[in-house]
């Protein structure tokens, strides 16, 4: 982890100078074929978030996002190469204590959702629409991320990688 760390520390947003962080917004077809992507919870915190982390050495930041994916929140699909955008996040870092990050955000086409995975217990996730999930995070720069993407959605300007499945597992609300 520390490791993770150190990378971020080095690996600066050009336009801040902030610590790289690198996030993923899952997203699928909902059964009436509209958007919805997929928010867990802080661990800490309890807020609703998008699964995130630090920079991934031999890692893409993309690469590093789909692997927070399967950790946080057991999806798994295929990531957007091109970031959708950043954002700055204030994080309760246990060593550093807060600091500000830029996180980098990339779009993940969810294809499986696992029943179990490595943060199962420590965290909750919850597909919701587009607006709802953009209602329900605290950043305002995420919060247009996600409505941007619904958007793209919406529009077929992204595509799922497979058809919905009805009946797939969901999460509890």
């Amino acid at each position: 982890m520390l490791g993770r760390v150190r990378l971020a520390m080095r690996t600066r947003e050009a336009g801040t100078g902030r610590p790289v962080q690198t996030g993923a917004i899952p997203w699928r077809l909902g059964e009436d074929g509209g958007p919805e992507v997929l928010l867990v919870t802080g661990r800490r915190s309890g807020r609703w978030l998008i699964p995130k982390g630090w920079p991934m050495m031999g890692r893409t930041l993309a690469a590093a996002a789909a692997q927070e994916a399967f950790e946080e929140a057991g999806v798994e699909g295929t990531v957007d190469p091109a970031p959708v955008g950043s954002f700055r996040h204030d994080k309760q870092h246990v060593v550093l204590g807060e600091i500000a990050v830029e996180i980098v955000v990339h779009a993940l086409a969810v294809e499986r959702e696992l029943p179990s995975w490595p943060e199962f217990g420590q965290r909750q996730r919850r597909w919701l629409t587009a607006r709802q999930a953009a209602g329900q995070v605290q950043s305002r720069e995420l919060a247009a991320l996600i409505t941007e993407l619904g958007e793209r959605v919406a529009a077929g300007k992204l595509r799922p990688t497979s058809e919905p499945v009805p009946g797939r597992d969901r999460a509890p609300d």
